[in-house]
């Protein structure tokens, strides 16, 4: 590498993690207890116990949670109705109206129920009512800013810097430790080549796991308008015949439990989470739009909508997501590292912990060296100050 390309990629280098590390900061740090979201939801959820029953106790159906939901809330619509494969519990989602839906998400509500026992764990008021939660904004910081879709893009930017940073990082370790064994911290040195060193052992270390948690992160930034285009062409091709079309009444809608057990008979390698009710701007005007995943730890991650006529409970077609939607989905779990466990989820914590030490440590080394060049500028022009004032001295 010649010293102009090196001193290229030192730039890049430089500036590229200059211009993103307190955002990255940042996105570490409310990363963090997002990694344990779920171990922190159950410890701040104030909501009643699921009842202690036998062990195969069946749940009930997912009809009587939806006539409880409406005797609770009259004149109101159903939005969604969802199950867990790892909680015994059933949400339904509510709001006043599908139109008041559409002009405000924040006009839902919901209310879990114990999905064995059909009693009420706890709601939520409409209008964010319950105020912030911790979970909600430590997400919104890590996710916009609470920018929406322009911090959404905002910090996607971010972490193509972030990227560029370590790729650049990569490039310029080999020819300023070619004379180093790996590993090396010159212990007995100033204190700037020991953090260098520090940084670039941490850095490299974690260097694999880095570019996984950049790459996938820049994908779930731009995960919102992704999920635009598709709606905005496959979507939009699939329910133009239907377009127009009147919404069915309640009292003309068939059961949701058996179209759930419909998806279930024609999918038996897929899992039915939830049914979005006939309505919805992500579904169709007369279709339950039922929503599947699959069993495995990978596939797990991969949703697969099908539609079922909300009137006969007919099965329509599964909806083929395409190919970059499917990559978003994949890179979820991948970024928060909540696919293997707490095994995973410790070793995610530690590699955070440890890339908020690289990014504080290259920001103190850019200090270090500024006030270190500041320093022999000053000393430079004192010491020519001095030469000259003898200089003068001596021409006397």
């Amino acid at each position: 590498m010649t010293q102009r390309s090196l001193r290229g990629w030192i730039w890049i280098h430089t500036w590229t993690s200059l211009v993103c590390t307190l955002f990255l900061l940042l996105i570490c740090i409310t990363g963090l207890p997002l990694v344990l979201s779920d171990e922190i939801e159950n410890l701040l959820d104030d909501g009643l116990p699921y009842a202690n029953v036998a062990n195969g106790t069946a749940h009930l159906k997912l009809d009587e949670f939806v006539a409880k939901g409406r005797a609770m809330f009259p004149g109101e619509t159903v939005l969604s109705v969802s199950s867990s494969a790892d909680e015994p519990k059933i949400v339904v989602l509510m709001a006043s109206s599908w139109e008041a839906f559409k002009a405000n998400r924040k006009s839902m509500h919901w209310i879990r129920f114990d999905a064995h026992t059909g009693q009420v764990l706890k709601q939520s008021k409409p209008f964010d009512g319950d105020g912030p939660t911790f979970l909600g904004t430590m997400l919104s910081l890590h996710r916009d800013l609470y920018a929406g879709l322009p911090g959404e893009l905002f910090m996607g930017f971010m972490a193509v810097l972030f990227v560029l940073a370590i790729v650049s990082g990569v490039v310029i370790y080999g020819p300023f430790m070619r004379r180093l064994e790996f590993g090396t911290v010159r212990a007995n040195r100033s204190t700037r080549l020991r953090w260098l060193d520090l940084h670039n052992l941490i850095g490299v270390t974690t260097l694999a796991w880095a570019l996984v948690v950049g790459a996938t992160g820049i994908l779930n930034e731009v995960s919102r308008p992704l999920f635009t285009l598709w709606q905005q062409t496959d979507v939009k091709a699939m329910l133009a015949p239907l377009r127009g079309k009147p919404v069915p009444e309640t009292s003309e809608l068939s059961s949701p439990q058996a179209a759930f057990d419909t998806v279930k008979a024609a999918y038996p390698d897929m899992v039915a989470t939830s049914v979005v009710y006939p309505g919805s701007p992500f579904g169709t005007p007369y279709h339950y739009l039922i929503w599947t995943k699959g069993q495995t730890p990978l596939t797990s991650r991969l949703f697969q909508p099908v539609l079922v006529d909300a009137r006969n409970g007919a099965l329509g077609s599964a909806v083929s997501m395409p190919w970059y939607l499917r990559a978003v989905e994949v890179s979820r779990p991948l970024h928060f590292g909540d696919y293997g466990g707490m095994p995973l989820k410790i070793i995610w914590i530690a590699l955070d912990l440890a890339t908020i030490v690289v990014l504080g440590g290259g920001l103190y080394l850019w200090l270090l060296r500024r006030s270190w060049v500041g320093a022999k500028d000053a000393r430079t022009a004192s010491y020519g100050a001095a030469a000259a004032s003898l200089s003068h001295g001596s021409a006397k």
